[in-house]
């Protein structure tokens, strides 16, 4: 988010403790909640703030800049239509930053008078997240909140030192009430995102209590860079750009946070790590040279959207990589996804369909070798593999090769499949294919193997 681009907080790996760390390599499997969440594969995560009213006067260290709530009156606010926009895009779950940067937030907190319920939006009655959630129960669209908790303009947290341990620990407890209503009053969350991670309580932070509050309200919840206690853990990818490293693997023996600001290397994983901590690589729909890094919205910016076809390159390079890809949205002031945007989500949308609803042939099977018998001798240019990761990650090498001419000839090769692995190779007339695994961490089990011929 455009926070880890302000926030000084240094890169830094967290090693697991507890239970996790005694697992062995063949009882590291993904939670029920990381399986619903890797079949998601795509999700959104929607900013609206105040300060894109006043962009070119708000700084995030100067509570002086805050816009005054009077400014806040979306006049065609909707949240279907956001919703509406992440299903044609293939979305099947969405985060709402309920609390960016500013701290204003879009629910009538009451922790503090910064909220919608305090601006002319639907005369002070108005209540953003739960809109939202309404919206997402319309659309079949699983729901989840940002929350970041070291950045707060509103309370100078995050951009400068508190001037005493008691201003922080204040600060803590608003946090902690705020978290507390969220997580309380809207129902089930399918994911709870922390940019930049939680301080942890050594430094004076709350990552402890947070932990005990998911325990307590959300215990399926996946969560991004959350406390290191906590189970159903995700990882950063390393970058804002929609790119997973290659091998990416689901384990690892750390879950990475960071400030968003380096490029962090070796955050491929490993196929023996003691945890599962999968990887979602975000990325907003504007790109890095927009306004806030392109994650809120400002006028006359549109030559800033990511096309279709670059929004499809993110997919190869995320949901083909074993991860998931999330997009950015980006709201306007008056409270749509703009229309630009949105034509480019529904082109994006529709490209992913052509290009995977009608595969050449499919199979499936356990063993080293998955065999496709094609119907007839026909082109095609793509393969997507998926192991059944309920049995963990068990594929370490693997070859592609097609029948062509009376003999195998290899197409393509890898190391990590997990959830998904999509590969493009040269396009080739063949009556067979065939997936070799030449090495393996037990028997292969190999949920689908799909060949395209995607033009």
């Amino acid at each position: 988010m455009a926070i880890r681009l302000l926030l000084i907080i240094t890169a830094f790996s967290v090693f697991l403790a507890g239970h996790a760390q005694k697992r062995t390599a063949y009882t590291v499997l993904p939670s029920k909640s990381h399986l619903e969440w890797a079949e998601a594969e795509i999700g959104v995560i929607i900013h609206l703030d105040i300060n894109i009213y006043a962009p070119e006067t708000f700084d995030y260290r100067n509570k002086a800049t805050l816009p005054d709530l009077s400014v806040f009156n979306p006049s065609r606010l909707n949240t279907d239509q956001w919703l509406e926009a992440a299903g044609k895009a293939g979305a099947k779950y969405a985060v709402l930053v309920a609390k960016h940067g500013t701290g204003f937030t879009l629910w009538p907190s009451k922790a503090n008078s910064y909220h919608v319920g305090n601006t002319p939006w639907k005369n002070g009655k108005g209540d953003i997240v739960a809109d939202f959630i309404q919206s997402c129960k319309k659309y079949n669209i699983k729901p989840g909140f940002y929350y970041n908790t070291n950045a707060n303009t509103f309370y100078g947290a995050g951009y400068n030192p508190f001037e005493s341990s008691e201003k922080q620990k204040e600060y803590n407890e608003i946090v902690l009430s705020q978290l507390t209503e969220l997580w309380t009053g809207y129902g089930k969350l399918m994911e709870i995102w922390f940019d930049g991670g939680i301080m942890v309580d050594e430094k004076g932070g709350i990552a402890g209590r947070v932990a005990k509050l998911i325990r307590d309200y959300q215990p399926e919840a996946i969560l991004f860079q959350g406390p290191p206690a906590s189970e159903n853990l995700i990882r950063w990818v390393g970058n804002e750009d929609g790119r997973a490293p290659y091998p990416h693997w689901s384990r690892a023996d750390a879950s990475t946070a960071s400030d968003g600001v380096a490029q962090v290397t070796n955050l491929n994983g490993s196929p023996n790590g003691r945890l599962w901590v999968p990887g979602e690589a975000d990325f907003p729909n504007r790109k890095k040279s927009a306004w806030n890094g392109g994650w809120l919205w400002r006028a006359n910016e549109e030559q800033h959207i990511f096309s279709p076809a670059e929004l499809v390159d993110r997919y190869y390079t995320s949901v083909g990589r074993n991860a998931n890809m999330l997009i950015g949205m980006v709201i306007d002031t008056a409270g749509r996804f703009p229309d630009e945007d949105y034509k480019a989500f529904v082109a994006f949308g529709e490209e992913i369909k052509r290009r995977f609803s009608e595969p050449v042939a499919v199979s499936a099977g356990e063993g080293n070798i998955i065999t496709l018998k094609l119907p007839s001798p026909a082109l095609i240019n793509q393969i997507e593999i998926m192991e059944d990761i309920t049995q963990g990650e068990r594929i370490r090498k693997y070859v592609v090769e097609a029948f062509v001419n009376n003999a195998w000839r290899p197409l393509c090769d890898g190391t990590s499949v997990g959830h998904k692995r999509i590969q493009v190779f040269d396009t080739v007339q063949t009556s067979g294919i065939r997936v070799k695994v030449t090495n393996a961490d037990k028997k292969p089990l190999i949920k689908r193997v799909a060949v395209f011929n995607v033009k």
